[in-house]
């Protein structure tokens, strides 16, 4: 890593609002255990945790404005929900900005919002430990997600996508295809062991 950790600490304390500096920290402590039960590279987790989100807290308009000047592709779901860019701009200020080599980091980062279909680990793990950090009150099946997570990781992202798929249908919110290929994806990985048993 060419940023040590405490500088990239220090870095995002800066940039990050209170709220999301403490669930940077959440996710970056999350991921570490998780990583320690599927006998995962901690370090790596741990930076992917704490550089999920180095891209939150920049205005929308901003994101848009940063990902045109680095031609970064922009769907039309992103379009119409930017916050969603903070994913593929956190990718790209990982390896730009704090000089990140490792592509599964890179790669964990760029879909620990949407998911994506076979997701390697450390992806999985960056996408759990997103949703079940100790900051997190609101979301559904929480605790049971939060429990999951520690027995089988491909359990709790399918509950993770499964319940964000709900929420979403619900608000009526943009929903990014990704998602759904992801869900799909999880979906047929659940009901396949169904079958066997």
């Amino acid at each position: 890593m060419s940023k040590n950790l405490k500088n990239i600490n220090n870095e995002l304390k800066n940039i990050l609002s209170k709220d999301r500096y403490e669930h940077t920290q959440g996710v970056a402590s999350t991921a570490i255990c998780l990583a320690m039960r599927y006998e995962y590279d901690l370090e790596k987790a741990e930076v992917a945790g704490l550089l999920h989100d180095c891209a939150k807290c920049m205005p929308d308009d901003k994101k848009l404005k940063k990902c045109r000047k680095h031609n970064i592709l922009i769907t039309e779901t992103e379009i119409n929900s930017p916050y969603l860019l903070h994913a593929k701009l956190g990718a790209f200020y990982a390896m730009h900005k704090y000089g990140i080599t490792d592509m599964d980091i890179v790669n964990a980062i760029l879909v620990h919002t949407t998911g994506a279909p076979d997701m390697t680990l450390l992806e999985k793990i960056i996408y759990v430990a997103d949703y079940i950090e100790p900051n997190r009150k609101e979301a559904p099946n929480l605790n049971e997600i939060r429990k999951m997570a520690f027995v089988d990781i491909d359990m709790a992202v399918y509950m993770i996508m499964k319940d964000t798929l709900e929420y979403l249908s619900k608000k009526k919110g943009s929903i990014d295809k990704m998602t759904t290929k992801a869900y799909e994806y999880y979906s047929n990985i659940i009901e396949n062991r169904e079958v066997k048993k």
